[in-house]
């Protein structure tokens, strides 16, 4: 279970009990922007020494449902170009490759920089863009981009954070950097920021 004194807390970004390099604190932050941004909210209910329960409530009724069809419908969409997401919050990657896959999209996920350096020495003649988070353990961001700069100059990558400065960061390790997206990230920012980048290629 969760103590009280945590679970008032568990939805606010960059909170977490996890060591530091373990985890950034945005996964549920990430959830629960997502639900809400479809009209939903979620409760978690907790017991100590028995567990925690989360619940995900979200619009059924005709009238909702159809407009946010419509909103779906205005989202920028794919062209089957292929994704690579890069990020060590399980939450996140699996929320971003859901988005993408729904609007056109495929997508693989690499949990680090090294399972996304052997995914894209695999895939890379295939993988449209990359998106890659730059706060992660073992291989951060940066020496991501660096990585996949060397194995294709061409490489399209847009990255992604919760910290303040970051863009600037990413920005300055390589002109390959085209679009950077500040988490959590709505599914409008990210597919926005997809389209805008692939339009301009």
């Amino acid at each position: 279970g969760i103590p009280p004194v945590v679970i008032e807390r568990v939805f606010e970004p960059f909170f977490t009990t996890k060591e530091i390099g373990k985890g950034t604190g945005l996964g549920l932050a990430t959830v629960a922007g997502i639900v809400k941004g479809h009209g939903g909210l979620v409760e978690v209910s907790s017991e100590i020494g028995k567990g925690a329960t989360f619940r995900v409530y979200l619009p059924a009724d005709d009238a909702q449902g159809d407009q946010h069809e419509e909103e779906r419908q205005i989202l920028p969409r794919g062209n089957d170009e292929l994704v690579l997401i890069v990020d060590d919050e399980a939450s996140i990657r699996e929320m971003t490759k859901s988005t993408l896959q729904d609007h056109g999209y495929r997508a693989i996920t690499a949990n680090d920089g090294t399972e996304a350096l052997s995914l894209y020495a695999k895939h890379g003649e295939d993988i449209s863009v990359v998106l890659t988070d730059m706060m992660m353990p073992y291989m951060d961001g940066s020496a991501t981009i660096r990585a996949l700069e060397k194995m294709n100059p061409k490489v399209n990558i847009i990255a992604s954070s919760g910290l303040s400065g970051s863009h600037d960061i990413a920005k300055e390790i390589s002109n390959r950097v085209k679009g950077f997206i500040s988490k959590p990230y709505t599914s409008e920012k990210l597919l926005t920021t997809l389209h805008n980048l692939l339009k301009r290629k």
